[in-house]
């Protein structure tokens, strides 16, 4: 689509109830990025509360009719989706709004590929905008659902705003305090938290002025507040000074953190004056973020006489004892809790069209199938809008692969009985471009099948993300989650995610050490596959730790297929005998690469930093080592030279007495270092303690924990 053309849904497919809108970019340093976000407008052109404006931190609006999905990682780098459940709108909504904006005075001209897609309920792609000539833009409009005659339609934008979020959400009658603009006020606030809390209790009817309520929002301040923008009077002694407000984290009586803003002021203490009944109260605005509930990640002291105590579980695992078990056990754990718990339930579904509504689930079902009926492992129904959704489950543990006759009749079935999808879940990582299952689409059929795959690593990292670090709206459902996720991780499930090599492993590795591997051998590819395979998980595992977005980065030319890729690096093991991978992880300094050299039987896991601030060259080297106080001995730390590639270069303990060591002896510019950890690699191709996937694992997380962190942290 060209920039101001419009086009009817209906006319593109016959699946579009729900749609799935993507919003893409990439940039030179790989490292540009924006927040995406939408707008319910009334027929007036302006939102009828600040609940219907949906961002990153209010990630549902409109009755959970639209829900931001989050980065999804694609042949590019990676790629916004929101999911649109079309029937679920609300009636007084006329028109919806897509955007992004930048943050920190970046603009939209500084990235590449701007583009948006358009995708039906099932994935088949719709439309697609490239936007252009946005140079100085810090938010832009890609485009806008609207109804006209009973039929939704779409509309390429490609709107700019130069005065960012501010000004486009208040064009459309949103108040939004800007973060980037208020970030440092705020940090200033907090180092005063403590006299602040003090000095609140007892302001008596002096204190006015606006109380931040959510992410983006600024309450009304009252008569005799200070002015807009300069936040609420914080008594000090001595006088009154201005600073806005700061929302300061307590802890209920259950350990779990509680928002005060959420929960209401603080009672008076004994000896302190309470504020008179009088006194101005601060104006709320709406919140636009429900209260979260977390675990924390330390356990309380056990009660137990001793440690060989096993606390009770509600899924107990170490019964079971054949793969059928398992797979029947993990099935009916993972679906029952995904009923139970609307958070995770959605998270599981949204990315495959599954609307925002009632969500039931099922096991044990026989569906009629010729002469012998079949038995699919699940199914999920999701009611919304007095219209229904299904999606038939079909499950494998431990190594046991798909069959593709069972899914292949699992897809017949839910194309004639009007389901919308077939979900696989096993251990296995679905790979861009490379179906796990290939099965046949009768085209002459009117309703359309889509079949999504799932890995037990991904389960497990939502489950992560949802009790350690983003919260649940309920203590129950964190406990319900946290027994899901004992029960995953417990040896004996069968849910440990990609653990296998494959059958070219050794051949391979065989073939490098003898020199006798060959380009377009069919057995390098199978390992580079599950190479990308072991990549990914690496990531999940990682981001379900961290609470941080961690993508795999590939490097290809735009356009390129997958599998043409595969292939070029397939060539490239067998003539160097090595698999390189690169991960970014959300707010480090650079790239963590990964290398496992099969000559040596080495892992080098590294990272690339700029030689930071101004200075001498010798006080960039004093202040990189300072940093590293505590990162191993054996770090090797490499010079990245202006023009040349890399310079002087040596080991952390030899260059703490010498850091002019690291510095090229003539002159010539630094860029950046390098920072390098060597480990063994495990030989065998399973996860075992000596295995090589274990040993991947480790050197990731040696890494990122010895050097990574303390790269990233300021310096003292």
């Amino acid at each position: 689509m060209v920039k101001g053309a419009n086009v009817g849904l209906s006319a593109l497919s016959e699946n579009v109830g729900a749609v799935v809108v993507g919003l893409g970019w990439s940039s030179a340093t790989g490292e540009g990025d924006a927040d995406v976000s939408v707008l319910l407008l009334d027929a007036d052109g302006k939102v009828r509360s600040d609940a219907d404006f949906c961002f990153y931190n209010n990630p549902f609006a409109g009755d959970g009719s639209v829900h931001l999905l989050g980065k999804t990682p694609t042949a590019d780098g990676s790629e916004d989706r929101i999911s649109f459940d079309l029937d679920a709108v609300p009636p007084e909504v006329d028109k919806v709004v897509v955007a992004a904006s930048r943050y920190g005075g970046a603009r939209f001209g500084e990235l590449d590929d701007l583009r948006l897609t358009l995708a039906d309920s099932t994935g088949d792609g719709l439309a697609r905008f490239a936007v252009h000539d946005v140079e100085e833009v810090s938010a832009l409009i890609f485009g806008e659902l609207y109804r006209r005659a009973g039929e939704w339609k779409f509309r390429a934008v490609g709107q700019g705003y130069a005065s960012g979020l501010a000004g486009l959400a208040t064009d459309y009658g949103v108040d939004i305090d800007d973060d980037a603009e208020t970030a440092d006020a705020e940090t200033a606030v907090a180092q005063a938290a403590d006299g602040e809390a003090a000095s609140a209790r007892t302001a008596g009817p002096e204190r006015a002025g606006a109380e931040r309520t959510g992410t983006g929002q600024v309450g009304a301040a009252p008569e005799g507040s200070a002015p807009e923008g300069s936040g609420p009077d914080v008594e000090v002694p001595g006088g009154t000074s201005t600073a806005p407000s700061a929302r300061v984290p307590a802890q209920s009586r259950d350990g779990h953190a509680v928002d005060r803003a959420a929960t209401g002021p603080e009672p008076a203490e004994p000896g302190t004056a309470a504020a008179p009944a009088d006194a101005p109260k601060p104006v709320r605005r709406p919140r636009t973020a429900k209260k979260k509930v977390t675990l924390p990640r330390t356990a309380k002291k056990s009660l137990a006489d001793n440690d060989t105590w096993r606390t009770a579980r509600l899924f107990p695992g170490s019964a079971l004892k054949s793969d059928r078990e398992r797979e029947t056990r993990a099935t009916s754990v993972v679906l029952s809790v995904m009923a139970q718990v609307p958070e995770f339930g959605r998270r599981l579904t949204a990315a495959f069209g599954a609307p925002a509504g009632r969500m039931e689930t099922f096991t044990e079902v026989t569906l009629p199938h010729g002469e012998s009926p079949r038995r699919p492992d699940g199914v999920i129904r999701v009611e919304r809008a007095g219209k229904l959704w299904t999606a038939l489950v079909e499950t494998k543990t431990n190594g046991n692969a798909l069959k593709p006759d069972q899914v292949q009749a699992y897809m017949d079935i839910a194309a004639r009985r009007g389901y919308e999808a077939v979900i696989t879940l096993s251990n296995d990582v679905a790979l861009e471009g490379s179906p796990l299952v290939d099965v046949r689409i009768d085209r002459r059929r009117k309703h359309k099948v889509a079949l999504w795959h799932l890995s037990w690593a991904e389960v497990v990292h939502q489950a992560q993300m949802l009790i350690r670090h983003e919260g649940v709206g309920d203590a129950a459902h964190a406990w319900l989650l946290q027994e899901l996720l004992h029960y995953l991780q417990h040896e004996n499930s069968g849910c440990h995610g990609f653990q296998n090599m494959g059958a070219a492993w050794v051949p391979v590795r065989r073939g490098i050490d003898e020199e006798t591997l060959c380009q377009g051998d069919a057995r390098a590819l199978e390992v580079i596959e599950n190479w990308e395979r072991l990549v990914r998980q690496v990531c999940l595992r990682l981001g379900g730790e961290l609470g941080q977005k961690v993508l795999p980065v590939q490097r290809a030319r735009r356009g390129a297929d997958p599998g043409a890729r595969r292939t070029e690096l397939a060539d490239h093991l067998c003539e160097q005998g090595r698999l390189n991978a690169e991960i970014r992880i959300e707010g480090t300094p650079g790239v963590l690469g990964i290398t496992a050299d099969l000559r040596t039987g080495k892992l080098r896991t590294s990272i690339e930093v700029p030689a930071e601030g101004a200075g001498y060259p010798l006080a960039r080297a004093k202040r990189l080592v300072r940093r590293l106080s505590d990162a191993p001995a054996d770090l090797h730390i490499e010079t990245l030279v202006d023009g040349r590639g890399t310079g002087p270069r040596g080991t952390l303990e030899r260059l703490r007495p010498e850091p002019a060591d690291i510095l090229p002896k003539d002159g010539a510019q630094i860029t950046g270092f390098r920072l390098s950890l060597f480990k063994g690699m495990g030989a065998g191709r399973g996860s075992a303690e000596t295995g090589f996937i274990r040993s991947v694992d480790d050197a990731v997380d040696r890494f990122h924990a010895q050097v990574v962190a303390h790269v990233d942290a300021p310096a003292v």
